[in-house]
């Protein structure tokens, strides 16, 4: 069951702006405390900031939420249990008691309820040497199958990015550059790699989004670079990816696994400088869904 949140009903009703939230990057699987509060309050602010109204999704005693309650919001800041697009039926059936949302439940969601843009850090993609393990994250057929225009730095720095670029242009998802010609790297401006498509505002995200509705597709990924003043070093960061990687290979950990094992492999290497990047890049991605939510609703 789906419960949507006064605030966000009426909006939607309303047809305001409105912007979809995954819950796990505000749990400690996604930042670890306090940084994990604090990106939460950042991110709605930012999006209330920008004239839109925020949706955070999660899952509550088998509770599908889009709009969560403030007063259960510690509940996500604390739950261990990610929840992906598979895993919403099986969640609410057996009324899982807290759940955070990954990138594609949260555009199931969306989806399902009528919010047309979504927010998040970075989306998954084709981990490295899928060819031999099949490992493709959900977020990719999610936003191929749905028709909401998903905002984010690019995928996670430590995937196959040439592939997930690849894998999307299969999927029939256009990638847009927000004010770049290159594909973000999560925590650095550019991965080296082209985008097909470039803007320069928010008006012309919503002309796109809404022309790709018309014609009953799915979604889009717009693909914002962090902050000139939150970007890492890309040699650090590549060298704190192999070693994680590494440990990933020896520990032979695998799904929902790697991510948490390779992003705390690059705190330590950064000093915890990655947490104040990922929260610079989630809260301007708020900012700029927020944007283009408003443009949207004023087509």
């Amino acid at each position: 069951m789906i419960v949507v949140g006064d605030e966000v009903r009426a909006a939607i009703s309303a047809k305001k702006a409105v912007v979809a939230l995954e819950s796990t990057i505000f749990s400690t699987l996604g930042l670890p405390a306090p940084a994990n509060s604090e990106a939460l309050a950042r991110c709605t602010k930012a999006v209330r900031k920008a004239g839109a109204v925020p949706a955070l999704t999660a899952v509550v005693d088998g509770v599908i939420w889009v709009g969560l309650p403030d007063e259960m919001q510690e509940l996500v800041l604390n739950a261990s249990v990610k929840v992906a697009a598979r895993d919403l039926g099986v969640a609410s059936a057996r009324r899982l008691s807290a759940g955070v949302t990954t990138v594609s439940a949260s555009v199931v969601i969306a989806d399902q309820v009528g919010i047309e843009v979504f927010a998040t850090g970075g989306i998954g993609g084709v981990h490295r040497d899928a060819e031999i393990t099949g490992d493709i994250s959900a977020d990719l057929d999610a936003i191929a199958h749905h028709g909401v225009t998903v905002v984010s730095a690019g995928a996670k720095a430590f995937l196959d990015l040439p592939r997930t670029l690849e894998y999307l242009e299969t999927r029939s998802v256009p990638v847009i550059g927000w004010r770049t010609d290159h594909f973000p790297a999560f925590y650095t401006q550019s991965s080296g790699l082209d985008v097909p498509y470039r803007v320069d505002d928010a008006k012309s995200v919503a002309r796109i989004h809404v022309a790709r509705r018309e014609l009953g597709q799915g979604g889009t990924l717009l693909a914002v670079p962090i902050p000139t003043h939150a970007e890492l070093d890309g040699q650090r960061i590549a060298e704190a990816i192999e070693e994680g990687l590494r440990q990933v290979d020896g520990r032979q950990l695998s799904g929902p696994q790697v991510t948490p094992a390779v992003l705390a492999e690059i705190e330590k290497a950064t000093g915890g400088e990655s947490v104040d990047a990922n929260l610079a890049l989630a809260e301007n991605n708020a900012e700029v869904a927020a944007k283009v939510a408003f443009e949207i609703a004023q087509l």
